[in-house]
């Protein structure tokens, strides 16, 4: 009997220490990873966690950086890819979320998502209510002066369809439970560097 407590103490130690541990954006994932490829999005432009060059800010010619897909499940009908800024200080936005760029409907075979993309898939709103492209531009005057932007990818097992130009919450809630893989690349950027 003493050691059945015992089982259950450890097992409620082990756990407690996994929700205290492990990043909230993990625990509150919408979906998880289902294949065993490794897929990944790259960036000639910039390393994985380095600085995204000025020419794809807003001090520069505000276009998209050139990404790279790789080891794409095999099934998957379609990729999703969304940029995202989670640094944006609540004096601006409650949320503190910017999200830059939705792309829905990437044909499934595509390796590349060339600089300065048009016409490779369907696009959905940025939070200025654009379907486009908004390079960084994190405002200087408000901590933290720089800000990470993630690249998401998401391999899907379907193509999605919307009546009107959807926003990333549109988006991610039609590819709940059509995830087969996903993958990130995050870059940075700080304009009172300049």
């Amino acid at each position: 009997m003493r050691s059945i407590v015992s089982l259950i103490l450890i097992a409620l130690v082990v756990l407690g220490l996994y929700l205290l541990l492990t990043p909230d954006e993990e625990k509150n994932s919408i979906t998880r990873p289902v294949s065993s490829t490794t897929m990944e999005i790259r960036s000639p432009a910039f390393s994985d966690g380095g600085i995204i060059p000025t020419l794809y800010t807003c001090d520069g010619d505000n276009i998209n950086p050139p990404l790279t897909i790789s080891d794409v499940p095999e099934d998957a009908q379609s990729l999703v890819l969304i940029m995202e800024d989670p640094d944006v200080p609540a004096e601006i936005r409650d949320d503190q979320m910017f999200d830059h760029w939705v792309l829905y409907n990437i044909p499934a075979n595509t390796q590349e998502i060339p600089e300065n993309t048009t016409g490779i898939s369907e696009v959905g709103k940025n939070t200025s209510g654009k379907d486009a492209y908004t390079g960084p531009c994190p405002p200087s005057q408000y901590e933290p002066t720089e800000h990470r932007y993630f690249f998401k990818i998401y391999a899907l097992d379907t193509t999605l369809t919307f009546a009107e130009t959807p926003s990333k919450q549109d988006v991610l809630s039609a590819i709940e439970g059509h995830v087969l893989e996903e993958a990130e690349l995050m870059g940075r950027y700080d304009r009172s560097e300049r």
